[in-house]
C-alpha cells in the first residue's frame, strides 16, 4: 500500500466501498436487460460488414490517436478536426478531463444524483469532490454556481441527466455558462443527446463555440449501439483538446471500435430510425406507468426514472421475479433502460404486479 499516492491510500477503500455496480459488473443473465442503458438492437448490417472486413487487420496496430475518426466526427459535426479528441468511451475521455485539472486542494463540481462515475473520478484525479443536490430531479444550476470557489477547476453538467433522464433548459445553461469564471472548465456530458426531443434543450456545441472552458463529451455507446466497443469523444476548443491528447494513453481506442464508429456515421438514416422506435417506446412506457400512477419525470433519454425511495429494492425484487434487470440506486429510485416492446411490456407488468402487492 506505500507505493500508492497519498490520496490514493486516502480513498481506496471508501472507493471500494462505494464503486458503483454498474462500473465493475455488467448483469447479462436476465431475458430482459434493462438495467444499462444500452441500446436492444445489434449493429446495422454496413457496420457489422465493415467490422468483419477489419478482422483480417487486428494483427496490426490501429491508427495509434484515431485519427481517421477524428476527422469523420469532426465532418459530421461541422467542428474543426484540431477540436476533436477521441476515446475510450466517454468515461475514458472524462477521465482524462478530470486528470488534466487536477491538482492539490483544486475541486470538482457535479450535481448529485448524477452519473456514477463522477466522483469515483474526481477522487482518483486527487480532486475533492463536490456535489450539489438535485431541485425536482433536475439540476439546481443556481445551486451549482453558488458552490463555485476559486478552487473551483472543473463542473459537469451532465444534460440529459442520469440517471433521472430530465434536462436543463438553453436559457438557464447560458445564464449559468455566463456565471463560471474564466479557468474553470465546464463539462457538458451528452452521453443521451441523440434521444433528445425537447426544443428547449440545449445543444451543446451551440453553447461551446465562443467559450473556450467549455468542453462538450459524447458517446457511441447508447444510440449508435457500440457499447461493448468503447468508443466516446469530446468537442472543445483547440488548446483543451491538445492537453487532453497530452494524457490520452496511445492505441486506446482498438482498430475494429474505430471501424465500427467510422461506419455508424455513415449510416444515419438507418440510425436514426432506431433511435425513433426507442423514443416512441420511451414515451409509450412513461405514458402508462403515469396512468397507473407512478412517480415518472420526463425524460430525454433511452430511460426512464422512478424516484421510489426506499422502496427501490423491493421494486427491483418483483422486476426480477420477472427476469427483468433494472439498476437500483439505494435509497433514491430505480432506473428502466428502454428495450423493445417485448421487454417493456414485460416490465410494464412487474410494476403493476407490484403497485397491486402494495
Amino acid at each position: 500500500m506505500s507505493v500508492l499516492r497519498p490520496h490514493l491510500r486516502a480513498t481506496l477503500a471508501d472507493l471500494s466501498e462505494r464503486r458503483p455496480e454498474s462500473l465493475t459488473s455488467t448483469p447479462t443473465d436476465t431475458s430482459h436487460p434493462l438495467a444499462n442503458n444500452e441500446s436492444p438492437f445489434a449493429p446495422l448490417p454496413s457496420v457489422a460488414e465493415a467490422m468483419a472486413a477489419a478482422v483480417g487487420r487486428v494483427n496490426r496496430y490501429p491508427d495509434a490517436a484515431a485519427g481517421g475518426l477524428a476527422n469523420d466526427i469532426a465532418a459530421w459535426l461541422r467542428v474543426g478536426s484540431d477540436q476533436v479528441v477521441v476515446g475510450c468511451g466517454s468515461v475514458g475521455v472524462l477521465q482524462l478531463l478530470f486528470e488534466m485539472v487536477g491538482e492539490p486542494g483544486a475541486e470538482a463540481l457535479y450535481a448529485w444524483r448524477s452519473f456514477e462515475a463522477y466522483p469515483m473520478l474526481a477522487e482518483l484525479a486527487g480532486l475533492k469532490a463536490v456535489a450539489v443536490p438535485l431541485r425536482g430531479e433536475r439540476h439546481d444550476l443556481p445551486g451549482m454556481a453558488a458552490a463555485i470557489t476559486p478552487r473551483t477547476r472543473l463542473i459537469v453538467v451532465c444534460n440529459p441527466n442520469s440517471p433521472t433522464g430530465t434536462t436543463v433548459k438553453r436559457a438557464e445553461l447560458e445564464d449559468f455558462l455566463d456565471a463560471v469564471p474564466d479557468g474553470c472548465l465546464v463539462v457538458l456530458d451528452e452521453a443521451y443527446r441523440e434521444y433528445v426531443r425537447d426544443t428547449d434543450s440545449p445543444d451543446g456545441l451551440r453553447l461551446q463555440r465562443g467559450r473556450p472552458d467549455v468542453v462538450v463529451v459524447r458517446t457511441f455507446s447508447k444510440a449508435f449501439g457500440l457499447a461493448g466497443l468503447r468508443v466516446g469523444y469530446l468537442v472543445a476548443d483547440p488548446a483543451i483538446a491538445a492537453g487532453v491528447r497530452m494524457l490520452r494513453l496511445p492505441y486506446c481506442v482498438n482498430q475494429l471500435a474505430q471501424v465500427a464508429a467510422s461506419a455508424s456515421l455513415r449510416a444515419q438514416d438507418e440510425l436514426t430510425a432506431r433511435v425513433e422506435r426507442t423514443v416512441r417506446e420511451r414515451d409509450r412506457v412513461r405514458s402508462a406507468l403515469l396512468g397507473a400512477g407512478w412517480p415518472v419525470p420526463p425524460s430525454e433519454t433511452n430511460f426512464l426514472w422512478l424516484g421510489l425511495g426506499e422502496e427501490s429494492a423491493g421494486f427491483a425484487e418483483v422486476c426480477a421475479a420477472h427476469d427483468v434487470n433494472v439498476r437500483i440506486f439505494p435509497g433514491d429510485g430505480v432506473r428502466v433502460t428502454i428495450g423493445e416492446r417485448k421487454a417493456n411490456d414485460v416490465f410494464l407488468a412487474a410494476a403493476e404486479e407490484y403497485r397491486r402487492s402494495r
